[in-house]
């Protein structure tokens, strides 16, 4: 049997291909837990609305995209009967909405999905400086491979209502999905939940990112890198970049709770008071273009209550 590997991003491409693990490999350079996403079983409706919201809103080039993006992940109609298909992706939430696309993508593009598994990574004992796939040492990918599972037909309905949910802006659906029988998906609830506290909160309209950052540098100023830092250790579910970190500062200051002087990062006066619940947070930024998956923000009656931890509509 051959296998067509799928990996979630290029930094796991070098220790992967020094393991010696046969077959052919794909590299999803996506991001769909980021900016807009359009449901439609239509691929190249898909894309060409995605490439556009990323362009306008994020600076991504069209064309880059589609050349590095799009045209990386359209290996995957290569891939035949007899190709078993390993999906290697995290339990992050970076890493598991990407993973639902990619199931959702196979099944929109091939006629008879082949066997289709998933490799899912825990930091390995001894190995404290390996928080990710592509910190691993080559000679750890063996034993992750060899441990894979298989996905079934309910793995697979199961994502598909995951990612038709995320698409259509269902906050109330993907949380009964969080809290319902995972199957082999076992870091999906985690994620999903972590995707619906990026919802305004009801208390003063700041999603849980937002909420640890200005709690962090409220106890005193901070520079970016070491909040960055901080963030990837307490609120490693996320799994963001540090460019969709530099987009949430970035609205931050926009909004005037935070203010930036050389590398540190201060919290203001009404910062203060958003954190009191005193101010909200909507009111100071615009959400015009703000999109979580399908749902925009803009008139949204969806928020995350963290005291009752659940979505609540207002």
């Amino acid at each position: 049997m051959s296998y067509l590997h799928v990996l979630n991003g290029d930094a796991t491409l070098t220790p992967f291909r020094e393991s010696g693990i046969p077959g052919a490999v794909v590299v999803c350079r996506e991001m769909m837990c980021e900016g807009k996403v359009k449901c439609t079983n239509d691929m190249n409706a898909f894309f060409e609305t995605r490439s556009k919201h990323l362009e306008y809103h994020y600076g991504i080039d069209k064309q880059t995209y589609y050349a590095r993006v799009v045209s990386e992940l359209e290996k995957l109609k290569l891939a035949t009967d007899n190709a078993a298909i390993v999906l290697w992706f995290e339990s992050t939430l970076f890493c598991q909405i990407n993973l639902l696309f990619i199931l959702h993508y196979l099944r929109t593009q091939m006629i008879r999905l082949p066997q289709v598994s998933l490799v899912t990574f825990d930091r390995p004992a001894g190995l404290t400086e390996c928080k990710s796939l592509g910190m691993l040492p080559p000679e750890q990918f063996p034993p992750l491979f060899e441990q894979r599972v298989l996905l079934d037909d309910a793995d697979l309905e199961l994502a598909a209502r995951a990612w038709q949910a995320y698409c259509e802006g269902e906050p109330l659906t993907l949380e009964a999905i969080s809290k319902g029988p995972a199957g082999h998906l076992t870091n999906l609830g985690k994620a999903l939940t972590a995707h619906l506290q990026r919802l305004p909160s009801v208390e003063n309209g700041l999603n849980a990112i937002q909420s640890y950052f200005l709690y962090k540098v409220t106890m005193c100023p901070m520079r970016w890198y070491d909040l960055y830092a901080q963030f990837w250790e307490d609120m490693k579910i996320y799994g963001f970049s540090d460019f969709q970190l530099d987009i949430n500062i970035q609205r931050m200051r926009s909004a005037g709770i935070i203010e930036q002087q050389d590398n540190m990062l201060i919290i203001t006066t009404l910062g203060k008071e958003v954190l009191n619940n005193e101010e909200n947070y909507t009111d100071y930024i615009s959400l015009q273009h703000r999109w979580l998956g399908g749902l925009r923000l803009l008139h949204s009656p969806w928020r995350w209550d963290s005291r009752q931890k659940r979505v609540v509509q207002v």
